[in-house]
Parts: C-alpha cells; structure tokens; sequence
C-alpha cells in the first residue's frame, strides 16, 4: 500500500516509532487502531494487534 505523506510528517512518525521501539508501519497501524475504536467504527471482525517481539517458542 502506498501511502503520501509529508516529509516532515513522516521524520515525526518515525521518531515517535523509534521512542515507543516500533517500526513505522506498527505505529501507524496502533494510530489507526486507536482511531477507529475513539469513533466507534473498529469492526468487530478486526483481528486484535500484532505482537510484539519475537513469537514464542514452541
């Protein structure tokens, strides 16, 4: 998906990222998360967030 945004945007994004040690993409998916459960439009068929980390041992 390809997404525009402005640079300065982005650098500011990628900062609050790396200070909350997400990827840019992470980031944007809790902010989008986090504004479509504010608005009451989060589908219920919505799979809940990615984990962090490494995924467990088995």
């Amino acid at each position: 998906m390809l997404l525009r945004l402005d640079p300065a945007v982005h650098d500011a994004l990628a900062k609050w990222a790396a200070d909350d040690l997400r990827s840019v993409n992470a980031q944007i998916d809790l902010l989008l998360r986090r504004a479509l459960t504010d608005a009451g439009r989060m589908p219920d068929a919505a799979g809940g967030p990615p984990r962090r980390g490494r995924p467990r041992a088995t």
